[in-house]
């Protein structure tokens, strides 16, 4: 979900930094020390509904003795499983996957640990792999994104899923760690990660593990940026597809699933009449032209910023401002940011910024707005509303900030509608199929899926949508040097 089930994108696993005052919450930096550290002394117990559970220190990671039910609530079970019966039928290329493979299973001896928005969407996914014949055991990778009603319908079908909205940083962690042992004390042996948390993770604390793991899906932008940076630095040992980039991913999830579940983050978190208002979108990626799309087919008067040239020729070609951050801080009412880098909205531009402003992230990770500045330079803060603080700055003005920098559409909204995350989802399933099963062919690197795979992603979305494709003749596919049965395009064409 990127991007954004989704969004694009916190720099992967950063290094430790001083956490933010902010009353009953700390930074994940700060969580991110203690677990480097090893389980600390002092750690409050993740809840369940209210009541404490085993506390991370407590729990023995290597027989995975923790109950499998660290939920909000149990009792919306119910509901999580009619809202995953509907979403199932609105996605078609999961449904295709049970189809063709649920009576070979060829995940058979997969021990999966998913690290990805725990959804509806992707309790579908789930529950495909289960079908499929893996193990599986779950956490998600932000602390808003879970749905509690979905993480209950998974936990009450059995499998063990390690996720709550609301979650503080450090039991966001401490989710993540307890999906590394299965029944049994037996490890994982695959991983299906969206952002990158659970790759460096294992990479960092529980090297040991890596030799028995066979292969990484990843799921977006800022996680593959993550997987190139370790391959270039040589500390990534094991193979990995690249998710994200598959056409059927980046060109759908990231583009039409951003827009629109950004309005839809922003409406819900704010009720802001968004016509007429000047909306900033920092980048203008597949995720950040989702956002200015969306935004200006609302009303709005949209400024781009950016470093690619080639991408800001794209936005000026679309008709949009394109400027500094520097300048575009002056005029907006809205800021998007969608770019997966760091310090992109700071202090110095909070404080030119006009009147309740409203701020919003919808890359991956928290790193974008400068959060921290807010709580240590404000005179006050106000939370309106779960994920909606209003900040007042010393020169008087107010700054309204969603998600607290993290992902406004899963943070404030549903994420991204079932049928786009359809095609995401599909592509990690064959991604865990294709390492699983040709484990022999995938040297330690990050590799993609065949252009073939992509454009059976897609046709298994078809008819969903009433599509009717031409069918080339024997002397049309010829004359192309084209099989009639695709691939259609090289790898290396732009769509």
């Amino acid at each position: 979900m990127a991007a954004a089930a989704r969004g694009a994108e916190r720099g992967p696993w950063r290094e430790p930094q001083a956490a933010a005052a902010r009353p009953g919450r700390g930074r994940r930096a700060a969580a991110a020390r203690a677990l480097r550290a090893g389980p600390a002394r002092g750690h409050r117990a993740p809840r369940e509904g209210g009541r404490a559970l085993r506390s991370p220190r407590a729990c023995c990671l290597t027989a995975n003795t923790c109950p499998p039910l660290p939920t909000a609530d149990i009792s919306l079970a119910d509901w999580g499983r009619k809202a995953i019966e509907i979403a199932e039928n609105e996605m078609p290329g999961l449904m295709k996957m049970r189809e063709m493979y649920a009576a070979t299973k060829p995940l058979k001896g997969a021990r999966i640990a998913g690290c990805l928005h725990m959804t509806v969407q992707t309790a579908v996914l789930i529950e495909t792999l289960l079908e499929l014949g893996a193990e599986v055991q779950w956490s998600s990778c932000n602390i808003f994104s879970t749905q509690d009603h979905a993480a209950a319908a998974i936990a009450k079908a059995g499998i063990p899923v390690f996720a709550w909205k609301g979650e503080t940083d450090e039991e966001y962690l401490w989710c993540i760690e307890q999906t590394l042992y299965f029944k049994d004390g037996q490890p994982l042996n695959m991983i299906l990660d969206d952002g990158g948390d659970l790759t460096n993770l294992v990479h960092t604390k529980y090297p040991q593990l890596l030799k028995g793991i066979r292969g990484i899906s990843e799921e977006t932008t800022t996680g593959v940026h993550n997987l190139y940076k370790m391959k270039a630095n040589g500390t990534l040992k094991v193979p990995a597809i690249n998710v994200n980039d598959s056409v059927t991913k980046s060109k759908f999830d990231n583009l039409y699933g951003c827009r629109e579940s950004l309005i839809d983050g922003i409406k819900r978190a704010t009720d802001v009449m968004i016509a007429g208002k000047v909306a900033v979108v920092a980048g203008y990626g597949d995720v950040g032209k989702g956002c200015a799309q969306a935004l200006r087919s609302f009303g709005a008067r949209v400024i781009i910023t950016e470093i690619d040239p080639i991408n800001a020729l794209q936005a000026a070609m679309e008709g949009y401002e394109v400027t500094t951050m520097e300048e575009a801080c002056k005029e907006g009412n809205i800021f998007v940011t969608t770019t997966g880098c760091t310090d992109i909205v700071q202090g110095r531009h909070f404080e030119q910024m006009k009147d309740d402003s409203i701020v919003c992230n919808i890359g991956h990770f928290d790193v974008e707005v400068d959060a921290k500045w807010l709580n240590e330079n404000a005179v006050e803060a106000v939370n309106v509303k779960p994920q909606v603080d209003r900040y007042t700055l010393r020169n008087g003005r107010h700054i309204i900030l969603l998600a607290e920098g993290r992902l406004v559409n899963l943070g404030c909204a549903m994420g991204h509608p079932s049928f786009v995350m359809s095609n995401s989802f599909t592509n990690q399933v064959l991604a865990q199929i294709e390492l699983w099963t040709n484990s022999d062919k995938y040297s330690v690197g990050v590799h993609f899926l065949p252009k073939k795979l992509d454009e059976a992603v897609a046709a298994a979305h078809l008819d969903k949508l009433c599509v009717k494709l031409t069918k080339l003749s024997e002397k049309q596919a010829k004359y192309l040097g084209l099989s009639r049965d695709g691939p259609f395009k090289p790898d290396h064409y732009r769509y």
